[in-house]
């Protein structure tokens, strides 16, 4: 297997793989070795076929795609390794050249983290904090002496981080999270009993206009992530096993113990967020 890569400015991906025709050619003897073993062919036993017989009754295309989904994932892992990358997303697998007896080329879209710029969100949040405080209250003249003026909300310091992150988000990214957020639009929809037309009727938007709101805020979300992740990074914000394991502990059930189990190294992420955010807001 060779690659080469190119990169982007917004750290979007893409990687060129060849696999050698010798890795698909013996990949593709293993896959039609497994077929034979499973398919019957008139005048012999399940299984009992001469080999040469089965590639006869099988359907070429379909062993050679099941050759290529095999060999990919594993070619995809040896070129991340080899460019030295860390890509953040799974990866869109195109297939670009796929002709017997020579090597096969398919390309990996996928992304890195994007580089944040911070500004002074310390100061941000500190002034919003400041335009929060609570008056002096004389009674008799004023508000009730017991009623004070609240500090700012979640969604107020996270606009305030907001304004002080610059990131060039990976468009790759952005339209991921746009079709996974169109998806969910089609099963709410479904549940409703209604098409995505009629949907978009009854709010008076077209698709474009949806598509536009969805990449807005998956911008938002995405540029907080980031965000908040760089300013832990600076903060040193850690996080442990036992914050990890106490969150675990609150699962309904084993399955969902597992389940979240699995999901450990999201989990964490999650914790830490939380924890810059709330240091932010103390």
């Amino acid at each position: 297997m060779t690659s080469s890569i190119h990169k982007t400015d917004d750290a979007t991906i893409e990687l060129t793989i060849t696999i050698p025709w010798k890795d698909i050619q013996d990949m593709y003897e293993v896959v039609v070795t497994e077929t034979a073993s499973a398919t019957e062919v008139a005048g012999f036993r399940k299984g009992k076929a001469p080999k040469q017989i089965v590639e006869e009754n099988i359907d070429k295309t379909k062993a050679y795609e099941e050759t290529i989904k095999r060999l990919v994932p594993k070619a995809y892992t040896e070129a991340v390794t080899e460019q030295k990358i860390a890509p953040i997303m799974m990866p869109q697998i195109e297939l670009k050249s796929a002709e017997e007896g020579k090597d096969w080329v398919v390309t990996a879209r996928t992304c890195e983290r994007p580089v944040v710029t911070l500004k002074d969100y310390k100061k941000a949040v500190a002034e919003l904090k400041a335009s929060k405080t609570p008056k002096i209250i004389v009674p008799g003249k004023d508000a009730p002496a017991d009623e004070k003026a609240k500090g700012p909300s979640v969604d107020e310091v996270l606009d305030a981080i907001l304004l002080s992150v610059e990131a060039k988000l990976p468009e790759i990214l952005l339209e991921h999270e746009v079709t996974h957020q169109l998806s969910q639009l089609v099963d709410q929809t479904k549940k409703l009993g209604l098409t995505v037309e009629q949907y978009l009727a009854s709010t008076g938007k077209n698709a474009e206009g949806i598509r536009a709101d969805y990449k807005a805020q998956a911008a938002k979300n995405l540029t907080l992530e980031f965000g908040l992740e760089a300013i832990a990074d600076k903060e040193n914000v850690t996080v442990s096993d036992e914050e990890v394991n106490k969150l675990l502990a609150t699962a309904k059930s084993d399955e969902e113990r597992k389940a979240l189990e699995g999901q450990r190294y999201y989990l964490t992420s999650l914790i830490r967020r939380q924890k810059t955010l709330d240091g932010l807001m103390a």
